[in-house]
């Protein structure tokens, strides 16, 4: 997909469903799409990838089904590699053909969790620039920002910041089904990106998600941190979208005759952004995600 514009400008690339269960990227750029031919873009080219993974797709599976492998740790690729690395290769290619000025990849996190965004970690000398004007985007999607914490070498985004082209992450809720409060979400983060670059005007108000005063500008730090300790029915008393304290409990862990085995406390100060898909706590195992201030 694509639309350029008669005028010299950016050029945005937009992608979605590297991992074939995370639909709501797909369907929130057609909507992209939609309005910017509706509108009619003022300055240079916005090119997508809406669905990278079909096999995944198909099946509504995250990995590559043939052979479990995900894409999005197997960049940068290679024509001669796996499955994976041969399709990761061709992606890579084709977005870095058209010397892009940013890359914004579409993913979905747990079932209940709220919408953000995600900037890699530092790539190092070579991606500084590209991370700053990372950063700085980042900001006009409207979402609360999340910088990770840990290095994702093969990732798509984070081997594009190696290579210096600007590249961020928008996490749209839950997996496996159309939010359609998500794509709106989403569509809206997106044109707050294309009119900060000014490739678009400002069109009418769309629904955005509202985060904290107090967390407005602020880049939060990701925690699945702590775990639960043992196995049981996991209890929440925290949702997605809490802003919470150190210390304060936001899940209990239960047997099945309802004993408590663990409590759950926040670690440090922040906000919730999701909980676990499954009820069922394992030692070890992630119960909550958070976005640590």
């Amino acid at each position: 997909m694509s639309v350029e514009s008669v005028n010299a400008g950016p050029v945005v690339w937009l992608t979605a469903c590297i991992h074939g269960d995370e639909v709501t990227g797909m369907v929130t750029i057609q909507e992209v799409f939609k309005r910017i031919q509706r509108q009619r873009l003022l300055r240079g080219s916005v090119y997508a990838f809406p669905l990278m993974n079909p096999i995944g797709f198909d099946t509504a599976s995250r990995y590559i089904t043939l052979s479990r492998e995900d894409l999005n740790k197997s960049f940068p690729g290679s024509e001669n590699g796996s499955l994976a690395e041969r399709i990761a290769d061709r992606i890579l290619g084709t977005i870095k053909g058209t010397k892009p000025s940013l890359v914004v990849d579409l993913h979905n996190d747990w079932m209940k969790s709220i919408p953000y965004t995600v900037v890699d970690i530092d790539p190092g000398p070579g991606g500084k620039k590209a991370y700053e004007q990372a950063k700085a985007i980042a900001q006009k999607t409207g979402f609360l920002v999340v910088a990770e914490t840990e290095q994702s070498a093969k990732s798509l985004s984070y081997t594009l910041l190696r290579d210096n082209i600007p590249a961020l992450t928008l996490e749209l809720g839950e997996s496996y089904v159309v939010n359609e409060q998500n794509v709106k979400y989403g569509l809206n983060a997106i044109e707050g990106i294309l009119r900060y670059l000014g490739m678009v005007e400002a069109a009418d108000e769309l629904p955005h998600y509202e985060i904290p005063e107090t967390l407005k500008g602020k880049t939060l730090s990701f925690s699945s941190e702590p775990a639960s300790s043992g196995s049981g029915i996991i209890r929440f008393s925290g949702a997605p979208g809490d802003i919470v304290k150190r210390g304060q409990v936001v899940a209990k862990i239960y047997n099945a005759f309802g004993k408590l085995l663990d409590t759950i406390r926040c670690s440090n100060d922040g906000v919730i952004l999701g909980h676990s898909d499954s009820s069922v706590a394992f030692p070890g195992a992630p119960v909550m995600a958070f976005g640590i201030i």
